[in-house]
Protein backbone atom coordinates (compact mmCIF):
# COMPACT_ATOMS: atom_id res chain seq x y z
CA UNK A 1 0.00 0.00 0.00
CA UNK A 2 0.80 3.50 -0.69
CA UNK A 3 0.56 6.47 2.13
CA UNK A 4 -1.57 8.56 -0.19
CA UNK A 5 -4.59 9.96 1.56
CA UNK A 6 -7.89 8.30 1.22
CA UNK A 7 -10.82 10.61 1.34
CA UNK A 8 -14.12 9.89 3.23
CA UNK A 9 -13.10 6.54 4.25
CA UNK A 10 -15.38 3.80 5.49
CA UNK A 11 -13.83 3.45 9.48
CA UNK A 12 -16.06 0.43 10.28
CA UNK A 13 -13.66 -2.37 9.25
CA UNK A 14 -10.89 -0.97 10.97
CA UNK A 15 -12.50 -1.36 14.23
CA UNK A 16 -12.98 -4.78 16.17
CA UNK A 17 -16.57 -3.19 17.55
CA UNK A 18 -17.44 -2.21 13.88
CA UNK A 19 -19.69 0.55 14.31
CA UNK A 20 -20.14 2.67 11.02
CA UNK A 21 -17.72 6.36 10.92
CA UNK A 22 -16.02 7.73 8.37
CA UNK A 23 -12.61 9.70 8.04
CA UNK A 24 -12.19 12.71 6.05
CA UNK A 25 -8.50 11.52 5.38
CA UNK A 26 -7.10 7.65 5.86
CA UNK A 27 -3.67 6.73 5.16
CA UNK A 28 -1.20 3.75 5.72
CA UNK A 29 2.07 3.95 7.10
CA UNK A 30 3.88 0.96 5.64
CA UNK A 31 7.09 2.98 5.34
CA UNK A 32 8.70 4.96 8.36
CA UNK A 33 9.69 7.04 5.55
CA UNK A 34 6.28 8.43 4.82
CA UNK A 35 5.28 9.33 8.47
CA UNK A 36 6.84 13.05 8.57
CA UNK A 37 4.97 13.69 5.75
CA UNK A 38 1.88 11.66 7.12
CA UNK A 39 2.08 13.75 10.21
CA UNK A 40 2.50 17.13 8.46
CA UNK A 41 -1.42 18.13 8.81
CA UNK A 42 -3.12 21.30 10.17
CA UNK A 43 -6.14 18.57 10.92
CA UNK A 44 -6.74 16.65 14.23
CA UNK A 45 -4.25 13.57 13.64
CA UNK A 46 -5.81 10.03 15.36
CA UNK A 47 -3.12 7.07 15.07
CA UNK A 48 -4.77 3.68 14.80
CA UNK A 49 -3.48 0.20 14.94
CA UNK A 50 -5.59 -2.67 14.63
CA UNK A 51 -8.57 -1.35 16.10
CA UNK A 52 -9.39 -3.93 18.92
CA UNK A 53 -9.19 -0.93 21.64
CA UNK A 54 -10.56 1.88 19.83
CA UNK A 55 -14.36 2.58 19.54
CA UNK A 56 -16.06 5.45 16.88
CA UNK A 57 -18.64 6.43 18.69
CA UNK A 58 -18.95 9.38 16.10
CA UNK A 59 -16.32 10.96 13.27
CA UNK A 60 -12.63 11.45 13.98
CA UNK A 61 -12.75 15.12 13.35
CA UNK A 62 -9.14 15.16 11.03
CA UNK A 63 -7.12 12.67 9.32
CA UNK A 64 -6.61 8.77 10.57
CA UNK A 65 -3.34 7.12 9.90
CA UNK A 66 -3.54 3.54 10.06
CA UNK A 67 0.26 1.73 11.27
CA UNK A 68 0.90 -0.92 9.53
CA UNK A 69 4.79 -1.55 9.82
CA UNK A 70 5.77 -4.86 10.21
CA UNK A 71 8.82 -7.23 11.21
CA UNK A 72 10.15 -8.98 13.51
CA UNK A 73 13.41 -10.52 14.75
CA UNK A 74 14.20 -12.66 16.94
CA UNK A 75 18.08 -12.64 18.96
CA UNK A 76 19.88 -14.18 21.36
CA UNK A 77 21.15 -12.32 24.22
CA UNK A 78 22.60 -15.53 25.75
CA UNK A 79 22.33 -19.31 26.04
CA UNK A 80 18.49 -18.57 28.18
CA UNK A 81 17.64 -15.14 27.25
CA UNK A 82 15.76 -13.89 23.46
CA UNK A 83 15.48 -10.55 22.65
CA UNK A 84 12.45 -10.19 20.46
CA UNK A 85 12.31 -7.12 17.82
CA UNK A 86 8.77 -6.21 16.37
CA UNK A 87 6.96 -3.69 14.70
CA UNK A 88 3.91 -2.27 15.93
CA UNK A 89 1.78 -3.37 12.77
CA UNK A 90 2.37 -6.90 13.37
CA UNK A 91 -0.50 -9.12 14.63
CA UNK A 92 -0.21 -9.40 18.07
CA UNK A 93 -1.50 -12.99 18.77
CA UNK A 94 1.03 -14.03 15.56
CA UNK A 95 4.30 -12.70 17.36
CA UNK A 96 2.94 -14.51 20.53
CA UNK A 97 2.10 -17.57 18.46
CA UNK A 98 5.41 -17.42 16.61
CA UNK A 99 7.43 -17.82 20.29
CA UNK A 100 5.26 -19.64 21.72
CA UNK A 101 6.02 -22.48 18.95
CA UNK A 102 9.88 -21.33 19.22
CA UNK A 103 9.50 -22.90 23.19
CA UNK A 104 10.07 -19.32 24.47
CA UNK A 105 8.33 -18.23 27.75
CA UNK A 106 6.68 -15.19 28.63
CA UNK A 107 3.85 -14.17 26.38
CA UNK A 108 1.83 -17.45 26.78
CA UNK A 109 -0.27 -16.10 29.34
CA UNK A 110 -1.49 -13.29 26.58
CA UNK A 111 -2.17 -15.22 23.94
CA UNK A 112 -5.25 -14.51 21.84
CA UNK A 113 -5.64 -11.07 22.95
CA UNK A 114 -6.65 -8.97 19.74
CA UNK A 115 -4.77 -5.80 17.98
CA UNK A 116 -1.69 -4.71 17.58
CA UNK A 117 1.78 -5.12 19.23
CA UNK A 118 1.78 -1.33 19.36
CA UNK A 119 -1.50 -1.36 21.31
CA UNK A 120 0.74 -3.72 23.54
CA UNK A 121 2.75 -0.84 25.34
CA UNK A 122 -0.09 1.49 25.08
CA UNK A 123 -2.28 -0.20 27.09
CA UNK A 124 0.42 -2.27 29.12
CA UNK A 125 -2.23 -5.27 27.89
CA UNK A 126 -2.38 -7.74 30.68
CA UNK A 127 -3.95 -11.28 31.24
CA UNK A 128 -3.98 -14.17 33.54
CA UNK A 129 -1.68 -13.36 35.71
CA UNK A 130 0.81 -11.06 33.38
CA UNK A 131 1.31 -7.81 32.09
CA UNK A 132 3.51 -6.85 29.24
CA UNK A 133 5.44 -4.57 31.78
CA UNK A 134 6.75 -7.96 33.02
CA UNK A 135 8.30 -8.32 29.27
CA UNK A 136 9.10 -5.14 27.92
CA UNK A 137 12.89 -4.02 27.47
CA UNK A 138 12.31 -0.93 25.00
CA UNK A 139 9.49 0.98 22.45
CA UNK A 140 10.63 2.32 19.60
CA UNK A 141 9.59 5.60 19.00
CA UNK A 142 9.33 8.96 16.62
CA UNK A 143 8.88 11.72 18.75
CA UNK A 144 6.65 14.47 17.24
CA UNK A 145 8.10 17.67 19.16
CA UNK A 146 11.76 16.81 17.71
CA UNK A 147 10.86 14.45 14.99
CA UNK A 148 13.92 12.15 16.23
CA UNK A 149 12.87 8.54 15.91
CA UNK A 150 14.64 6.51 19.48
CA UNK A 151 14.46 3.81 21.88
CA UNK A 152 12.24 4.64 25.64
CA UNK A 153 13.62 2.46 28.18
CA UNK A 154 10.64 0.75 29.62
CA UNK A 155 11.57 2.34 33.15
CA UNK A 156 10.76 5.45 31.16
CA UNK A 157 7.71 4.36 29.65
CA UNK A 158 5.06 5.16 32.95
CA UNK A 159 3.49 1.92 32.47
CA UNK A 160 0.72 1.35 35.20
CA UNK A 161 -2.84 -0.96 35.19
CA UNK A 162 -4.15 -0.20 31.69
CA UNK A 163 -1.71 2.91 31.21
CA UNK A 164 1.36 4.16 30.23
CA UNK A 165 3.12 7.65 29.31
CA UNK A 166 1.82 6.49 25.44
CA UNK A 167 -1.33 6.24 25.98
CA UNK A 168 -1.65 9.71 28.12
CA UNK A 169 0.86 12.22 26.06
CA UNK A 170 0.06 12.80 22.40
CA UNK A 171 3.39 13.00 21.35
CA UNK A 172 4.93 9.33 20.29
CA UNK A 173 4.32 7.56 17.48
CA UNK A 174 5.29 3.70 18.23
CA UNK A 175 7.13 1.96 15.80
CA UNK A 176 8.22 -1.35 17.54
CA UNK A 177 8.86 -3.05 20.69
CA UNK A 178 11.83 -4.72 22.49
CA UNK A 179 10.77 -7.89 24.86
CA UNK A 180 12.95 -10.24 26.69
CA UNK A 181 12.09 -13.74 26.97
CA UNK A 182 13.28 -17.27 27.97
CA UNK A 183 13.88 -20.85 27.39
CA UNK A 184 13.45 -21.69 31.31
CA UNK A 185 11.92 -19.54 33.35
CA UNK A 186 8.69 -21.83 33.21
CA UNK A 187 4.99 -21.26 33.62
CA UNK A 188 2.89 -18.39 35.46
CA UNK A 189 0.19 -19.58 37.31
CA UNK A 190 -0.81 -17.38 39.81
CA UNK A 191 -4.45 -17.29 37.62
CA UNK A 192 -6.95 -19.64 39.56
CA UNK A 193 -8.57 -20.26 36.32
CA UNK A 194 -5.32 -20.57 34.75
CA UNK A 195 -4.01 -23.07 37.18
CA UNK A 196 -7.49 -24.99 37.64
CA UNK A 197 -7.38 -25.67 33.49
CA UNK A 198 -3.85 -27.36 34.10
CA UNK A 199 -4.83 -29.61 36.99
CA UNK A 200 -3.08 -32.51 37.02
CA UNK A 201 0.15 -31.10 35.22
CA UNK A 202 3.80 -30.78 36.62
CA UNK A 203 4.95 -27.30 36.33
CA UNK A 204 8.29 -28.97 35.17
CA UNK A 205 6.44 -30.72 32.31
CA UNK A 206 4.69 -28.08 31.01
CA UNK A 207 5.80 -25.93 27.87
CA UNK A 208 4.74 -22.82 26.33
CA UNK A 209 2.17 -24.40 23.98
CA UNK A 210 0.90 -26.41 27.52
CA UNK A 211 0.00 -22.82 28.76
CA UNK A 212 -1.18 -21.19 25.67
CA UNK A 213 -3.58 -23.53 24.80
CA UNK A 214 -5.38 -23.12 28.28
CA UNK A 215 -5.18 -19.90 28.18
CA UNK A 216 -6.69 -19.99 24.27
CA UNK A 217 -9.76 -22.48 25.93
CA UNK A 218 -10.36 -20.25 28.75
CA UNK A 219 -10.70 -16.88 26.65
CA UNK A 220 -12.59 -18.88 24.23
CA UNK A 221 -15.45 -19.97 27.02
CA UNK A 222 -15.62 -16.62 28.47
CA UNK A 223 -15.31 -13.83 25.19
CA UNK A 224 -16.87 -13.62 22.11
CA UNK A 225 -14.74 -13.65 19.10
CA UNK A 226 -14.89 -10.17 17.67
CA UNK A 227 -15.03 -11.69 13.80
CA UNK A 228 -18.29 -13.53 14.92
CA UNK A 229 -19.49 -11.09 17.49
CA UNK A 230 -17.90 -7.18 17.23
CA UNK A 231 -16.66 -6.38 20.41
CA UNK A 232 -13.71 -4.65 22.10
CA UNK A 233 -12.96 -6.75 24.85
CA UNK A 234 -13.29 -5.79 28.42
CA UNK A 235 -15.32 -2.19 27.63
CA UNK A 236 -14.55 -0.96 31.89
CA UNK A 237 -11.62 -1.04 33.99
CA UNK A 238 -11.45 -2.47 37.36
CA UNK A 239 -11.75 0.22 39.61
CA UNK A 240 -8.74 0.61 41.84
CA UNK A 241 -9.41 2.52 45.46
CA UNK A 242 -8.20 2.91 48.47
CA UNK A 243 -8.14 0.14 51.12
CA UNK A 244 -10.20 1.94 53.60
CA UNK A 245 -12.54 2.51 50.75
CA UNK A 246 -12.11 -1.13 49.68
CA UNK A 247 -12.56 -2.29 53.12
CA UNK A 248 -16.31 -0.34 53.41
CA UNK A 249 -17.20 -1.81 49.99
CA UNK A 250 -16.71 -5.80 51.30
CA UNK A 251 -17.99 -4.88 54.50
CA UNK A 252 -21.60 -4.28 52.61
CA UNK A 253 -20.80 -6.78 49.90
CA UNK A 254 -18.41 -9.45 51.04
CA UNK A 255 -18.44 -11.53 48.12
CA UNK A 256 -16.84 -8.50 45.37
CA UNK A 257 -13.40 -9.82 44.49
CA UNK A 258 -10.50 -7.19 45.50
CA UNK A 259 -6.50 -7.54 44.55
CA UNK A 260 -4.17 -5.54 45.87
CA UNK A 261 -2.15 -3.68 43.41
CA UNK A 262 0.26 -0.97 44.41
CA UNK A 263 -0.65 -0.35 48.03
CA UNK A 264 -4.51 -0.18 46.40
CA UNK A 265 -7.07 -2.32 45.86
CA UNK A 266 -8.63 -3.42 42.55
CA UNK A 267 -12.35 -4.18 42.46
CA UNK A 268 -14.21 -6.87 40.20
CA UNK A 269 -16.24 -4.19 37.46
CA UNK A 270 -17.49 -7.09 36.24
CA UNK A 271 -19.38 -8.45 39.51
CA UNK A 272 -20.50 -4.98 40.23
CA UNK A 273 -22.34 -5.28 36.70
CA UNK A 274 -23.48 -8.05 36.86
CA UNK A 275 -24.62 -8.12 40.57
CA UNK A 276 -26.99 -4.98 39.11
CA UNK A 277 -28.23 -7.71 36.31
CA UNK A 278 -26.91 -6.06 33.10
CA UNK A 279 -25.82 -9.35 31.60
CA UNK A 280 -27.65 -9.50 28.59
CA UNK A 281 -29.74 -6.40 28.26
CA UNK A 282 -29.18 -4.11 25.29
CA UNK A 283 -29.93 -0.60 24.02
CA UNK A 284 -30.24 -0.17 20.65
CA UNK A 285 -28.14 -2.81 18.37
CA UNK A 286 -25.34 -2.71 21.82
CA UNK A 287 -25.73 -5.64 24.23
CA UNK A 288 -24.05 -6.46 27.00
CA UNK A 289 -22.46 -10.15 26.31
CA UNK A 290 -24.16 -12.95 28.24
CA UNK A 291 -20.96 -14.37 29.50
CA UNK A 292 -19.27 -11.95 30.79
CA UNK A 293 -20.75 -8.74 32.21
CA UNK A 294 -17.54 -6.74 30.80
CA UNK A 295 -17.78 -7.16 27.30
CA UNK A 296 -20.24 -4.96 25.59
CA UNK A 297 -20.76 -6.71 22.00
CA UNK A 298 -22.26 -5.15 18.51
CA UNK A 299 -25.41 -7.24 17.09
CA UNK A 300 -24.93 -6.07 13.66
CA UNK A 301 -26.75 -3.09 13.68
CA UNK A 302 -24.84 -0.56 16.82
CA UNK A 303 -24.24 3.11 16.26
CA UNK A 304 -22.06 5.04 18.21
CA UNK A 305 -24.99 6.52 20.30
CA UNK A 306 -26.16 2.75 21.10
CA UNK A 307 -22.50 1.96 22.52
CA UNK A 308 -22.73 5.35 24.66
CA UNK A 309 -26.08 5.40 25.88
CA UNK A 310 -25.71 1.71 27.51
CA UNK A 311 -22.27 2.15 28.89
CA UNK A 312 -23.49 5.26 30.36
CA UNK A 313 -26.37 3.43 31.81
CA UNK A 314 -24.27 0.64 33.26
CA UNK A 315 -21.50 3.36 35.02
CA UNK A 316 -24.59 5.03 36.78
CA UNK A 317 -26.54 2.16 38.07
CA UNK A 318 -22.60 1.01 39.17
CA UNK A 319 -22.14 4.51 40.75
CA UNK A 320 -25.52 5.10 42.41
CA UNK A 321 -25.32 1.07 43.95
CA UNK A 322 -21.31 0.68 44.46
CA UNK A 323 -19.99 4.45 45.14
CA UNK A 324 -16.99 3.87 42.56
CA UNK A 325 -17.00 5.26 39.04
CA UNK A 326 -16.31 2.90 36.23
CA UNK A 327 -13.75 4.03 32.91
CA UNK A 328 -14.00 3.00 29.79
CA UNK A 329 -10.90 0.61 28.90
CA UNK A 330 -11.22 1.52 24.95
CA UNK A 331 -10.43 4.79 23.70
CA UNK A 332 -13.44 6.08 22.27
CA UNK A 333 -13.62 8.70 19.46
CA UNK A 334 -15.89 10.88 18.27
CA UNK A 335 -17.89 11.13 22.01
CA UNK A 336 -17.37 10.12 25.94
CA UNK A 337 -18.84 9.07 28.18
Amino acid sequence: MTAELQRNADLGPLSTFRLPARAAELAVLDDVADLPRLLDTERELLLLGGGSNTLFVGDPAGRVVLNRLLGRRFHDLDADRVLVEAAAGEDWHKLVEDAVARGLWGLENLTLIPGSVGAAPMQNIGAYGVELADLLDAVEVFDRATGQTGWIGVADCALGYRTSRFKNEDRYVLLAVRLVLTRSAGPRLDYPALAEALTGRSPAELRPADVANAVMGIRRSKLPDPALRPNAGSFFKNPVVDAARADELLARNPELPCWEIDGRRKLSAAWMIDRLGWRGRSIGGARVYDRHALVLTNDGSATGADVLALARAIRDSVGERFGVTLEPEPRLVGGAL
